[in-house]
């Protein structure tokens, strides 16, 4: 048995606030299908069916705050909104800042590709847990914990969703066109610590699209979004 099969999950507890009652639940939910391919003997299944789980429990949850969170909100609104919340770039980031590819059970082929920081493997994972959590108690827990991981991000998709639509617009563009996500690189921060203007450019397909600059990265994020949205506008028209 190899250094990936060994999981704290007393640790990964701490850090999610939910503690399992089947503890092996939660080994499951953080085990990778190479794992379980390359020990036949392993009688722990991979996490594909709890993140089938985990994707819809965190569809309805979302869908709910939603709902009774601003009644402002039109069906379209509401649907726009979602799809950036659950997307496989906001699930990364929640992952990431759990530094969730620690506690995840891999194959040594992907473990020698450096999977404990693909975008996939850790967005995939967090379904999973959320599907682990589910199962091992209710969809009370589940949404309790939906929420605290999400902690500020659904009010800020709200409040800022003028803005939220530039970058979900081109989101779907490049995902339409190219089969991709926009990729956003802070290139710059100046000023004091109090005051910064960070510059952040996006890319896609390594290509660079438009530049923005704001007193947040979201902020710059944004402005480079509406700028990349103008530049593929007016590309295709031919202006």
């Amino acid at each position: 048995m190899h250094a990936s099969s060994s999981i704290n999950t007393a640790e990964l507890e701490g850090l999610i606030g939910y503690c399992f009652s089947d503890k092996a639940l939660l080994v499951e939910a953080l085990t990778h299908t190479s794992f379980q391919y390359e020990n036949s003997g392993a009688q722990t299944a991979h996490y594909e069916r709890l993140e089938f789980l985990g994707d819809s429990v965190l569809g309805l949850v979302i869908a709910e705050a939603l709902f009774v969170g601003e009644h402002t909100l039109s069906e379209a609104g509401m649907s726009k909104i979602k799809s950036y919340l659950v997307n496989k770039s906001m699930l990364y980031e929640i992952a990431a800042g759990l530094s969730l590819g620690r506690f995840i059970r891999l194959g040594r082929g992907e473990e020698s590709t450096g999977g404990r920081q693909k975008r996939s493997i850790l967005s995939d994972t967090i379904e999973a847990i959320l599907g682990a959590v589910y199962l091992d108690s209710d969809y009370g827990a589940a949404r309790a914990l939906i929420l605290r991981l999400y902690a500020g991000r659904i009010g800020e998709a709200i409040s800022g969703r003028e803005g939220y639509d530039f970058k979900s617009e081109l989101q779907e563009l490049t995902q339409a066109m190219f089969g991709v996500l926009p990729e956003y690189r802070t290139v710059r921060q100046e000023g004091a610590e109090h005051k910064k203007i960070f510059t952040v450019e996006v890319y896609i397909n390594d290509m660079k699209l438009g530049t923005g600059s704001g007193k947040s990265k979201k902020e710059a994020q944004i402005a480079a979004a509406g700028e990349a949205l103008e530049s593929m506008k007016a590309s295709r028209t031919g202006n």
